[in-house]
Order: C-alpha cells, then sequence, then structure tokens
C-alpha cells in the first residue's frame, strides 16, 4: 500500500467539521449582533440543552473541551482543594497542569480502576486514607470521563453510586465529556441519566470530536454550582467575543440529531476493528476507540502497509490506539480489520 493515501485513525480531532456546522457557521455570518453572548444563538443555549437533558440548565460556550474541564473543576475546587480523578483522564494526561492552573492550585488524586473506569472501592479508600485536617488540601471534586480515555463507558448506576458516594463526603462531580455522544449512542439511554438524574453536578460537553469546529460548552445541572464561573470564564480569556459562532454550532449540532448519527457511525465502525483485533484487543470498544496490544514488529508492519496510528503506553508493549472519525472514509475500515487479521 506504499505510495497509495495514508488511512489514518490518528484521532477524531484530525476529522473535518460537518457540513452542517459549516452551513450554521455561515447562517450565523449574515448581519451584526451584539457580542459577549448578547447574541440570539448563545442566548438560546440554555433552552436548547434543558430541553436536550429534560432539566433546567446553565450552559456556557468554550473553545476548547482543556477549558471547558478546567474552569468546570475551578467551580468546584477552591485553590486549596483535592480533585479525584482515574490516573488515564484527560486532565491528569493531557492537559499540562491546566486544571490547577485555572483553579489556583488545586491538586489531583489519580485512581486505578479496570477499563479506563474509577470504581467506587477505589474512590472511597482514598477518601478514608486522606486526612481532612488544616495540613492538608481538601477534597473537593470529582471528575469522571464518559467515555474513558480507555473507550469505555459508565453505565448510568455506576455514575450513581460514584455520584452518591462522593456527594455524601461534601465533593463536587464532574464529568468530562468530550466523547459524550459516543458514550450516549452507546448506552442508548436518555442523556439525563447519565449526567444530573445520576448526580452530576457540571458536564464538559464535547462537539470538537464528534464533527463540530471548536465548540465545546460547559454545562451545569446544579445551578448553585454556576457561582463564579462566568467571571473565571471572562479572566481565561474564553469569553468569545462572536461566541454567536460557537453557540451556532451547537444548536446545529442538538438540533439536527447530528451528534447521535455521527456518534453511532463511529461506534459501529470501531466495533469492527476490534472484532478484527481478536484477541489482541485490550479493553472493551464502547465508543470510537480501539485499543490493541500488536507488538513492535507488529506494529511497524501495519504502518508500512500505509495506517497511521497513535502509539499507546510504554515503546516496549507494543501497543496501538486506533480512533475513528465521523468523515473516516466508508474503505478504512475494512482495510484496517482485513491488515489486522493478516497480522
Amino acid at each position: 500500500m506504499r505510495g497509495s493515501p495514508a488511512l489514518r485513525f490518528f484521532s477524531d480531532n484530525t476529522a473535518t467539521a460537518c457540513p452542517e456546522i459549516l452551513a450554521a457557521i455561515a447562517q450565523a455570518n449574515a448581519g451584526l449582533f451584539k457580542a459577549y453572548g448578547d447574541d440570539p444563538w448563545t442566548e438560546r443555549l440554555d433552552r436548547a440543552f434543558s430541553d436536550f437533558f429534560a432539566t433546567e440548565v446553565r450552559a456556557f460556550a468554550v473553545a476548547t473541551g482543556t477549558a471547558a474541564n478546567s474552569l468546570a473543576l475551578a467551580t468546584l475546587s477552591p485553590p486549596y482543594g483535592e480533585i479525584f480523578a482515574h490516573e488515564e483522564a484527560h486532565i491528569a494526561v493531557d492537559e499540562c497542569g491546566a486544571p490547577g492552573f485555572f483553579s489556583g492550585g488545586a491538586q489531583l488524586r489519580l485512581l486505578t480502576g479496570e477499563h479506563g473506569r474509577v470504581t467506587p472501592e477505589a474512590l472511597r479508600v482514598a477518601l478514608d486514607a486522606h486526612p481532612v485536617t488544616v495540613h492538608n488540601v481538601q477534597p473537593s471534586a470529582l471528575s469522571l470521563t464518559q467515555a474513558t480515555e480507555l473507550g469505555t463507558v459508565y453505565r448510568p448506576a455506576d455514575v450513581a453510586r460514584l455520584c452518591e458516594l462522593a456527594h455524601g463526603r461534601g465533593l463536587g462531580v464532574h464529568m468530562d465529556g468530550a466523547r459524550f455522544a459516543n458514550a450516549l449512542a452507546h448506552l442508548g439511554c436518555h442523556a439525563g441519566d447519565i449526567t444530573w438524574r445520576a448526580g452530576i453536578d457540571v458536564l464538559s460537553f464535547g462537539a470538537t470530536k464528534n464533527g463540530a469546529l471548536t465548540a465545546e460548552a460547559v454545562v451545569f445541572f446544579n445551578p448553585k454550582r454556576v457561582a463564579d464561573f462566568e467571571l473565571r470564564r471572562k479572566r481565561a480569556g474564553h469569553l468569545l467575543s462572536k461566541s454567536r459562532y460557537v453557540a451556532a454550532q451547537l444548536l446545529a449540532y442538538l438540533g439536527s440529531g447530528l451528534w447521535k448519527r455521527n456518534a453511532e457511525r463511529t461506534n459501529l465502525l470501531a466495533q469492527s476493528i476490534g472484532r478484527a483485533a481478536g484477541a489482541a484487543l485490550l479493553h472493551p470498544v464502547e465508543a470510537n476507540e480501539v485499543f490493541v496490544r500488536l507488538g513492535v514488529e507488529r506494529r511497524a508492519a501495519l504502518r508500512g502497509a500505509g495506517f497511521e496510528f497513535y502509539d499507546w503506553g510504554a515503546e516496549s508493549a507494543g501497543e496501538a490506539r486506533f480512533v475513528v472519525s465521523w468523515d473516516q472514509p466508508p474503505e478504512d475500515v475494512p482495510a484496517l480489520c482485513a491488515a489486522l487479521a493478516r497480522l
């Protein structure tokens, strides 16, 4: 396959923007409107997200997932607070200390858990081992990733158990939903079942990975948690002057069912890859990510055949991550499946 176009499974961040998203931006680009959120599109966000989740919410547009996560967590944790999260969580591995920066000093306490999921037992043990005195950082928040960094999901009952434990110890609960649509499509439940009904206080709602163009939202299910979020967002440089362009994307994403169409397609294609990987599969495929242990030589052979993907973990482990994008060419996945079967 050398000389042929690369078959790219790097990340859903490499994907294009959907035509519906570009059309929404173009529509918002006609005429002059007030800035900093006083436009018709941004003013409709609260109602659109409230309808989507079937409860009254406050929704705020931001440009990046890192900003969404870190600003949300800054409303849950003071500078002297501690945020509990899985050791593979994006906020722990890929955000350059942003939660601590945006909160003014909060620390992360990392937890183990099979297939990227925090367990109630791991959280309970960590909380029990943590003395709460004036000499220590104070337990303040739990952050869950849905879908997880390893492509798995939390069921509604899983989220509810963790939220009950966290709230019982005085912690707020944040959900990193960069791939929220993929989790929702896999579970087939209502969006409220894995958020506010289960006890989530604030959600980072991602759209960028699923067909949008730099469009994320911070959704508060508990209005008391909004607190100083708006001031923190402004101070952090994430109050967008032309927020109508982000808001228009989010409205189109929610209102047209685009989130579901794209997520269902990528999930289905990822499951095909998972089946082809067979015994080399590392984690259940419940979203659009597939993790495979190939070995160093087979991984190199796959690259030599024209496939592009990220290595995962230690170099010597020979592990790889494949991510299916909403606009993945339909012929790419059968080609990858066939190559994995040959290996």
